[in-house]
């Protein structure tokens, strides 16, 4: 099974590409937006997704596309809003009418917005920004197509050693400050996130890649409240102080979700837990091997705001 990946250099692409090229002839495509090189022993070949004179005709080489390339996060994609419908959404669009083999999609649990109680994927939507917005958009393209759709529930921990971590995600920031500043500042604290080990999204991808199921699956480990995550924090780190503050009005998001259909249709279900990745993002930043933790590059919407893409 030959399988293209695309965006498969980024921080979630690096534990997928490692998993799958253990079994698979795997080939990234990617244009290196936060990366300097590729160096991982796959072929590569560099390329924007919206360069459709250059992708369209490498697809047909490909049983299956992994379709992880995409403007990410709330702050990121509110920069430029046409843009990030650009890439996101229109992007796929392209790919389904080029494409006809497996599609494995990225989406998120976050286009559920704020919503009470434990949310299933015929649960209603409530997209509260611009990510979440082409996300939905991107899921409409793919509905008749042969596509696996994941709604992914927040990141977490550190998915291989080549690829650049996020430090915009809640836990490995808080983890981070609780080591840096002693401190750990938490916006609100009760709202709801699932949470999901960034190696779980390839362990899901490589049960799923070559079997006959397809739809939307929500993907997540655990649900938790962001000030449990602190807690959680500061067992690893007990002399830390945490710090609450009134919730930002433009953070409303609150939703728990459930992966069971997910389980039920394939026998998946992720199994990496907190602790893990607190435990990786303290052994990383401990050890002093990120330079400087405020480096935009380790950020999306900081990147893109002190950068852009071209």
């Amino acid at each position: 099974m030959d399988i293209l990946v695309v965006g498969g250099a980024g921080y979630v692409g690096g534990g997928i590409v490692d998993l799958l090229s253990k079994k698979y002839k795997v080939t990234v495509y990617d244009s290196l937006i936060y990366e300097n090189s590729f160096r991982k022993d796959v072929d590569f070949i560099y390329g924007d997704i919206r360069d459709y004179q250059k992708l369209n005709p490498i697809l047909k080489k490909y049983d299956a596309v992994i379709w992880l390339a995409a403007l990410v996060g709330d702050g990121a994609c509110a920069i430029n809003p046409t843009l990030t419908h650009e890439i996101n959404a229109e992007t796929v669009n392209n790919l389904i009418k080029n494409f006809k083999g497996k599609i494995v999609f990225l989406s998120t649990c976050s286009v559920y917005g704020a919503q009470e109680g434990v949310l299933n994927e015929d649960s209603s939507v409530n997209p509260l920004s611009e990510y979440a917005s082409s996300k939905l958009v991107a899921e409409k393209y793919l509905e008749d197509s042969n596509a696996i759709i994941f709604r992914l529930g927040t990141l977490f921990g550190i998915g291989d050693q080549f690829s650049r971590i996020r430090l915009d995600l809640v836990v490995n920031i808080l983890t981070t400050k609780a080591l840096q500043d002693k401190k750990m500042s938490v916006f609100g604290g009760d709202q709801w996130r699932p949470l999901l080990h960034v190696k779980d999204v390839a362990n899901a991808i490589d049960k799923t890649v070559d079997g006959d199921v397809n739809g939307i699956f929500n993907l997540h480990h655990k649900n938790y409240k962001i000030i449990e995550l602190a807690e959680k924090i500061k067992e690893k780190i007990p002399d830390v102080v945490v710090e609450t503050t009134p919730l930002p009005f433009q953070d409303t998001r609150n939703y728990q979700v459930s992966s069971e259909k997910l389980k039920a249709k394939t026998g998946f279900e992720a199994l990496i837990d907190l602790d893990q990745g607190i435990n990786e993002v303290y052994e990383l930043i401990a050890s002093n091997r990120i330079k400087d933790i405020n480096d935009p590059r380790y950020s999306n919407q900081s990147f893109l705001q002190t950068y852009g893409v071209s």
